[in-house]
């Protein structure tokens, strides 16, 4: 099992140039209705399209926004929630990670790293966007997502609503299994 510590120390230098002074307000807020989308992933079948509302009645949703694959935060926050990934089923949560990479930089991530859990490709946007976590400008790149952290419940409302500021700022997982 890896740990979430052992990766601490190797955070590189990529997000030196994070601007904390920018625009960063999170437009949902606990209690109102999730919006409903339909992103893509990839693996060894190819493509498939997720959709959230597919869960209403059935599972409550963690949806984990990260900026981006291959990068040692955001790989260490997938590895833990692969380790843990039990605990959240337990809970009966579907856990999904969204980023705005391409669905194929994504599966090559989820390979390399051996995740048990779907990461959903927001190339275009719009998901990030729509939940107001997506920075206008992250260190030179337009339209990146926030780390944020959302439980949507079986009913299709939002029950925790986390967003970070700093991209270093991992959600507080104890938090969101509560919600659950």
């Amino acid at each position: 099992m890896i740990q979430l510590a052992s990766y601490l120390p190797a955070i590189t230098n990529l997000y030196s140039h994070f601007n904390p002074n920018e625009d960063t307000n999170m437009t949902l807020e606990i209690g109102t209705t999730a919006p409903n989308f339909t992103l893509k992933t990839k693996g060894e079948d190819g493509l498939k399209d997720i959709t959230l509302s597919d869960h209403l009645g059935d599972s409550s949703v963690v949806l984990l926004f990260f900026p981006f694959a291959f990068t040692s935060v955001c790989m260490a926050e997938a590895c833990s929630v692969r380790d843990d990934l039990k605990a959240f089923e337990d809970l009966n949560a579907k856990v999904y990670g969204i980023s705005v990479d391409s669905p194929f930089a994504q599966e090559a991530m989820a390979i390399k790293e051996g995740l048990n859990f779907p990461l959903l490709s927001d190339f275009n946007k719009k998901v990030s966007e729509e939940y107001g976590v997506l920075y206008e400008d992250f260190i030179g790149f337009q339209g990146v997502s926030k780390r944020s952290a959302f439980v949507i419940s079986k009913e299709g409302t939002i029950s925790f609503a986390w967003s970070s500021d700093d991209p270093k700022q991992l959600p507080d997982f104890s938090l969101i299994k509560e919600a659950l």
